[in-house]
């Protein structure tokens, strides 16, 4: 039956129903009309289906692998094997009778603070847009369907229900919105959740601006919005902004306050039904994938290994690691036996099982005698004794290994950080082990950036292997014994201190405010506008081989925006072991009518080499590759310039730079208007015509007034001392005109009335 017959025979009770869930996790059926129930589950980096419908988040969910999550997958920087994750993820799904998981998470990570920032990405929209893409089509191919979330500027935990997210339009588009939009345009995910908090006074699961006019009309998003659970606050004012379902329920009232807005006439049927034919239409493309059957539990623990190595951070290495020969290794800190593996809250996975870190290592260890000591804590206490139990361990022995994780008290769903410290146990515990033993190497996990400065000098190796999902044991092993080279890289930076970090004056906000005051200056943008040291740079990773970069090229010197080019470069592993590099490509704007960022990732590789091997890494960059969005144009524009092709191995580590010229094809209107500038005026072309000859005759007279003869005799800037034309190029025409009124043959408010009708006459023909 047709989705539109249907909906004809539906009644208004049955529609209200169907935008409300029937259950925690299942749209509401409408049995005699054979639709069916649509069920979902929390991601997303596993499956967390509950076993009854109407079970909260508090209940044990269903065993399901634990893939590492966000943090870690994005520091993978390999599309490829993020797809494959999202393969493993729908034939879990499949198992599992779940028809829509709830993931990927592509909110920008604005400080490192936030307490969800293990569930998102990068603090970089392109990198994250990558990611989300690769994911959303890995489970999508396989019949499942995804919630990219969550829509939008879901920054932190602080108020999340409430806070009101004030930011500006061009940092909405160029940071917050890129990864959804290329989400949405590039892969069409099933559904998209709106977040809980509002976005410039209106929340999210009510805004008629970001859910109609920018996802469903502009970038064309097919599928359905449904709320984050609990995200709604208003029915009827939701389903008027474009919110279809909202989750969870039953919501008895919430379905009579629809039927009543209907019957009243507050409420336009024909939205209703808009909304009904975007939920029918998923419900009945979820069905067409029969739920059945298992999956292989061995080989997706075998790819969860697999992703956590590939996303693990060599951050430090003296040349200590990888581990060859030593005869005693003191294995230090609580989550060696109690894997710390993934974050808390709504995405909480009952694993099916979990490698042990100690007995990983004692599987590879060979010969090697392994010795355990807990050195801090399940809470905050501070212990000495486990401490000196540590370091008495250390000091007889190889090398010391220790296994630190942050603890959930410090990080998790729900509340943000307060600080970037580890605990004071565990700094006090890694500055004692390395004072007597200088063989120690650090493996972190954790879902977000860690200070150091404390102690990192004193340590031989760190390795970053954040929340690394229920193999990550397995992979830390690998890593640690050069089974696998370490190739991730980071995406995010690692700030020295807090204080250095962009959102940390308006962090997180008070008075339902939290105003987004560095803009578009998050992450290495910030760091880079600021020549600002930080411990490190977002795209760093280490390896046990090396990688030189060599004959870089460009398809093109001088192009048209809408055509792009190509960058090319070659890269040699120069070492004696197999190896993956990451090449970035930054692109740095010369020059631009608005302030820009120094450089923004546009584009990036993984490339997989064995000794001495030399492959060419070819990397595309489009229109949006140069483009930057102008609020008063309302849209992505191009400027005619030189701009700065930047091939890096991170984003301090520039290896080639190349130089191109772009020429713009768009045709802009005219945007100038009687409170424009002079330097506007001169800026456009239009305007320029149009008020160049009379801004001639302006600048002479002027020169002749505040300037005199005796300006070249005193050496200095006219009359009054000052460069009256420069003063004047950033004060409205109009204002200027004011001064020069008397000497003027029409008011100035008049002439520059004559000028506007001009320059769109002129835009007009």
């Amino acid at each position: 039956m047709k989705i539109q017959t249907i909906i004809k025979q539906m009644t208004l009770e049955e529609k209200a129903a169907l935008c409300t869930g029937a259950s925690k996790w299942s749209t509401t059926p409408v049995e005699r009309l054979d639709v069916p129930q649509m069920i979902c589950s929390d991601g997303p980096h596993g499956v967390r289906r509950q076993p009854d419908l109407h079970d909260d988040i508090g209940q044990e969910s269903l065993p399901a692998t634990c893939f590492p999550t966000a943090s870690c997958l994005a520091s993978t920087w390999d599309v490829d094997l993020i797809r494959n994750l999202g393969e493993a993820l729908a034939e879990e799904c499949i198992a599992l009778n779940v028809d829509v998981l709830l993931g990927p998470g592509v909110n920008m990570k604005r400080s490192p603070l936030g307490g969800r920032n293990f569930e998102y990405f990068s603090e970089d929209p392109y990198l994250a847009g990558e990611m989300a893409v690769n994911f959303i089509n890995g489970v999508q191919s396989k019949g499942v369907g995804t919630s990219l979330k969550h829509y939008a500027a879901n920054n932190q935990e602080f108020q999340r229900f409430s806070i009101s997210a004030e930011v500006n339009e061009r940092t909405l588009r160029e940071i917050y919105l890129p990864a959804f939009e290329k989400a949405v345009k590039q892969a069409q995910p099933w559904t998209v959740m709106c977040a809980y908090n509002k976005v410039n006074g209106t929340f999210a699961s009510q805004h008629h601006y970001l859910l109609n006019e920018i996802l469903k009309d502009e970038w064309g998003f097919e599928g359905l919005v449904v709320s984050d659970w609990g995200a709604v606050r208003d029915r009827v004012a939701a389903l008027k902004g474009g919110l279809d379902w909202e989750m969870p329920g039953p919501q008895e009232r919430r379905v009579k306050e629809v039927v009543e807005a209907v019957r009243s006439g507050a409420l336009d049927e024909a939205v209703l039904d808009e909304s009904v034919r975007r939920i029918l239409r998923i419900v009945f493309k979820a069905a067409e994938t029969p739920k059945s059957g298992d999956f292989d539990v061995d080989a997706h623990h075998e790819l969860a290994s697999h992703i956590a190595s590939e996303g693990m951070v060599l951050l430090k290495n003296n040349g200590l690691l990888p581990l060859k020969g030593q005869e005693h290794i003191a294995v230090i800190g609580r989550s060696a036996e109690q894997a710390h593996f993934q974050g808390g809250g709504s995405s909480h996975i009952n694993p099916t099982k979990v490698a042990v870190p100690f007995k990983e290592l004692q599987a590879q260890a060979g010969n090697a005698e392994l010795t355990y000591a807990k050195g801090y804590p399940t809470d905050n206490s501070f212990r000495q004794d486990l401490i000196d139990e540590a370091v008495t361990l250390a000091q007889v022995a190889d090398v010391a290994v220790l296994y630190i994780a942050l603890p959930t008290f410090k990080e998790s769903e729900g509340y943000d950080r307060t600080d970037l410290d580890l605990t004071e146990q565990q700094v006090a515990l890694i500055t004692a082990v390395s004072a007597i033993q200088p063989n120690t190497v650090v493996i972190l996990n954790n879902g977000a950036p860690v200070a150091m400065s404390g102690w990192i000098d004193g340590v031989a190796a760190v390795l970053e292997g954040w929340m690394m999902g229920q193999a990550g044991g397995v992979a830390i092993a690998d890593v640690l014994f050069g089974k696998v080279n370490p190739c991730g890289k980071l995406a995010e930076t690692f700030p020295l201190k807090l204080a250095d970090t962009p959102a940390h004056l308006n962090w997180p906000g008070g008075a339902g405010e939290v105003h987004y005051g560095e803009g578009i200056f998050i992450g290495y943008r910030y760091y880079d506008a600021k020549e600002m040291p930080v411990q490190f740079p977002f795209g760093y990773g280490l390896s046990y081989t090396t990688f030189a970069y060599s004959n870089p090229k460009v398809s093109a010197t001088n192009f048209k925006d809408v055509d792009g080019l190509t960058v090319t470069v070659d890269v040699t592993n120069t070492g004696d072991i197999a190896g993956k590099e990451i090449v970035q490509l930054y692109v740095h704007d010369q020059k631009s009518g608005l302030v820009r960022p120094e450089k923004e990732l546009k584009g990036f590789a993984k490339v997989d080499l064995q000794p001495g091997e030399t492959k060419t890494v070819s990397i595309p960059l489009d229109f949006r590759a140069f483009a930057y969005y102008h609020p008063e144009y309302k849209r992505w524009i191009t400027e005619d310039g030189e701009f700065d092709l930047l091939i890096a191995a991170s984003a301090a580590d520039i290896r080639h730079s190349l130089t191109v010229t772009l020429k713009s094809t768009l045709d802009l209107p005219c945007i100038l208007d009687k409170e424009s500038t002079i330097r506007e005026w001169m800026a456009d072309p239009r305007g320029k015509v149009v008020f160049g000859p009379f801004y001639e005759m302006m600048e002479s007279e002027t020169r002749k007034r505040f300037g005199g003869d005796d300006n070249e005799r005193y050496g200095n800037d006219g009359a009054i001392g000052m460069d009256v034309m420069e003063m004047f190029s950033d004060m409205p025409l109009v204002s200027v005109l004011m001064f020069q009124k008397d000497a003027l043959p029409m008011h100035p408010e008049d002439m520059v009335a004559g000028l506007l009708q001009q320059v769109h006459s002129e835009s007009e023909s």
